[in-house]
Order: structure tokens, then sequence, then C-alpha cells
């Protein structure tokens, strides 16, 4: 309870930390001015403003000293900033004496001087324990076209197979979406990502990866969870991963999370193959949002909801403080007909149902579409036609629909072509010829489809083999 106070006081560190930075800058301007003859009224200012610097140089020593008790930032470079942080202030009380007692005898402008070079070294040491040791060149670094840890942009692999499975793949999204607050300079919750073996040890709550068991794993546990909940990672200020980049996530660590296989060496389940081929593209693919209702809904009936997670199925509110629900049957593979009764009787709050890689068909679909909420469906990878497309013309305010791997065609797919509310449509591995893509992007124009159909570029790196015909020289 006493560390949980401490800790309280210490996270007002950033903002207090200001603080004695503008104002010391400000008493030294004020001195310079003061120097000169027409500016001498000012001199009188200076004492006042140094006195304020100094308690507030102080307050934020001490304070950052309550943060560092917490341990989520490197114990080096913490000590850096912490000594650095400590000289300053009482840099500052000297020159405080000095200003209101000039026989104090050390010289003002030496001291000015050090003052100054103090608040520098001291502010760039927490800028770098704060955004990373590059925060200042990374600029720089995207202009001379050089690689920086928090760009955002993730190269394409040329040949996935041939990639290695964590460094190519995994690492890559660990870089742009963990290492901001996990890596080398900052360790939020005593957990390190950077590092491989770290990784796998964990932080203060315990291991994060579970090798071969993905649904228990702590990071996947964070990732699924709403965006507004407070242990939802990474924070919702972050830049969040796609639903792809989760998706790698998952099978990387339940097929063992290896470190030094390749991808053609790890087994791969055919849901996978298309999201492992799609980082061969040349964009990124950013993580969708979607609108939630504001129209007001009484909360789902508990006894449904517990019988529900009983049975495995994960549900979950879709923000805080909101009583509309998502459903995701991601441990549930085999959906019964009680399954099916128990979603329709939270059919007023729920909006987001993933049941794709189940065992339904299209009689499955005839409940689902009395979900008239829904803004999310995913169906992937299940036995469903365009018989039961027919029954989804009733979900007029659905925004995502994931048809990928069944054996819909054109005509199941235009049957949904008055869904105004449809953003993005997933439809590749399905039974829809190429001749068709034009037909259907005609049939949804403000929506956008994803056919899969990648264009793989030839980069500078890539190795061309030339092989000759021998009878060519015959």
């Amino acid at each position: 309870m006493f560390l949980s106070i401490l800790e309280f006081f210490g996270h007002f560190h950033p903002l207090i930390v200001h603080l004695p930075i503008g104002i010391l800058l400000i008493a030294l301007f004020l001195q310079w001015l003061s120097s000169r003859e027409s500016y001498r009224s000012y001199a009188s200012v200076v004492p006042v403003v140094l006195l304020i610097g100094v308690i507030a140089a102080f307050v934020s020593c001490i304070t950052g000293w309550l943060l560092s008790l917490t341990d989520d930032y490197d114990h080096d470079l913490v000590g850096w900033h912490m000594w650095m942080g400590i000289s300053t202030a009482f840099t500052s009380l000297l020159l405080y004496a000095k200003t209101v007692n000039p026989k104090f005898g050390i010289n003002r402008k030496l001291l000015t001087l050090i003052l100054l070079t103090l608040i520098l070294v001291t502010g760039h040491l927490g800028g770098s324990l704060t955004h990373g040791s590059d925060y200042l060149t990374k600029p720089l670094a995207d202009v001379f076209g050089k690689d920086t840890v928090a760009n955002p942009v993730i190269k394409p692999v040329p040949n996935v197979q041939e990639a290695y499975a964590y460094s190519d793949v995994v690492r890559p999204i660990l870089q742009t979406k963990c290492y901001s607050c996990h890596g080398e300079n900052k360790q939020k919750g005593k957990l390190r990502m950077d590092d491989s073996l770290l990784l796998m040890k964990g932080g203060k709550d315990g291991k994060v990866i579970m090798p071969g068991n993905a649904s228990q794993s702590e990071i996947i546990k964070r990732l699924l969870l709403p965006v507004d909940n407070e242990d939802h990672m990474p924070p919702k200020e972050k830049s969040q991963p796609s639903e792809n980049q989760i998706a790698l996530l998952e099978w990387w660590i339940s097929q063992g999370a290896a470190f030094n296989r390749k991808v053609k060496e790890v087994a791969q389940p055919e849901k996978i193959v298309p999201v492992l081929f799609a980082l061969q593209k040349t964009t990124s693919v950013q993580k969708e949002t979607f609108e939630i209702p504001t129209d007001p809904v009484e909360k789902a009936d508990i006894p449904v909801l517990e019988k529900m997670k009983a049975r495995g199925i994960v549900v979950l509110p879709v923000a805080q403080n909101s009583n509309y629900l998502l459903a995701n049957f991601i441990t549930d593979t085999v959906v019964s007909r009680e399954d099916l009764q128990f979603i329709l009787e939270i059919k007023k709050q729920l909006i987001w149902l993933k049941i794709g890689n189940t065992n339904i068909t299209d009689s499955a679909l005839n409940t689902i579409g009395q979900l008239t909420h829904l803004t999310r469906l995913s169906l992937e990878h299940t036995d469903i036609s365009d018989n039961g497309l027919r029954s989804l013309q009733s979900l007029v305010h659905l925004q995502y629909l994931n048809l990928v791997g069944t054996a819909v065609t054109l005509q199941g797919v235009l049957q949904l072509k008055d869904l105004k509310s449809l953003r993005s449509l997933y439809l590749y591995q399905t039974h829809i010829d190429r001749k068709d893509w034009s037909s259907i992007q005609n049939a949804f124009p403000k929506t956008n489809i994803d056919s899969g159909q990648y264009f793989v570029p030839t980069l500078q790196t890539d190795t061309t083999l030339v092989k000759t015909n021998k009878d060519d020289y015959k």
C-alpha cells in the first residue's frame, strides 16, 4: 500500500520535470539580459525566478526518485539521469546564493555555464528514458533512409518461406508495437522484449509467452482485450497491431515460439498461409477502427454470460463503461445449438462476433442473421455457402465481414450489396473467379475488398537466377 502511494506521487515527475527546466532557463536568460545597461532593472527579478526554479528542481528530484522505485527503466540510464538532476538542483541553489549574496566565493559566470550544461544533459537523458536513445536522431535517420526501431513501416519480406519466423516475422511486430515500453531503455512491469531470453523470462507478473499455448499467453490475452481496457496492450494512444499481426504472433507461439527456425520449418495451418503471404506486400496494414453504437443499451444477462464463458466463449465489453459486447469462439471451435441460443440471448448487446474456424454451416447463419446490431462478423474457414449468405441481408449495421476460406461465389456475395455500412470485405481463398473481382468492386464501391491476390515486387536485393537453354548453343 505504502509503495503504491509512493509510486502514485512518482508519476507526477513527467509533469513537474518541465517546470525547473523552463524556469531556470528563463532565470539564466534574465540574468544575461540584466547585464546590459538598458535592462538593469531586470536584475531584481532574477533571484525570485531562480528561487522558484530551485524549489521546482528539488521537487522534481524527489518525484523522479519515487518514479525510479518502479524499476521500469534501464538502471544505468536512470542513475545518470538522477545524479545529473541532483547536480542541477544543487548548482541552481548555489547560483541563487551567489545572486542574493555577491560576496559568496564562487564565480557566477562559471556557475551559470555549469548549470546550463547540466540542464541540457539532464533533459537529454530524460528524453532518452521516455522516448528512446535515438529520439533526437530519429528524424534525421528517416530523412537519410536509415532504419529506426520506432519506424511504423514494416518492410516486406521478399520470400517469406525462406525468412526466419522470429527475426523476420515476429520481431518487426514487437519492434513497432512493444519496444517503446519494453525495450532497452524502459521496461514497464519489468518486462523487456527486445532480448529473446528476457522476453521468455517475462516480467514482474510472470511469463508472457507460453510456447505451444497462445490462448494462455499473457501477450495474446492483452492484445485481444478491448482497446479501452486499462490492461490492453499496447496502450490505446499507441499504434495498434493489425489483426494479421496478432494472428502471426498467435501462430508463432502456438507452434512453439522457436527463435531459430525458418518459416518453412514451422507448421502452417491453412488459415495462416495467406497471412504469411501478405507479408510480401509493399504496404503496411494498420489496425482498422470501427464505430461503436452510441445508443444506450442495458447490461446483458449475467447468468447467460457466465454460461458462455464456461463453454469457452470469450465475451468481453468492446470498450470501457460500455454494455456492448464482443464474442469470440477462439477456444470453442465446436459450436452447438446451445451456443447459438446463448448469442441470441445477448443480441441487443452483441456487436462483434468472431465465429471463424468453427464447424458452423448455413443453418447457423439463420441465427446470426437475427443479430441485427452486429458491426463486425468473422466467418473465415467455415462451411458456409451462398445459401447461408442470404440470411445476412438483415445485418444493416455490418461494417466488417470476413469470408476467407469459404465456398462463397460471386452470386452469393452480391446478395449483400445493399449493406451500405460495409467497409471491409475479405474474400480471398473463396470460389470467386479472378474475372469477377471487378464486378465485386462495382457492387461495393465504398468497401475495401481484400482479394488476397498480392503482387510481390522484385527488390534490388533479390537474386535473379538465369538459366540458359543448351539447345541455343548447338
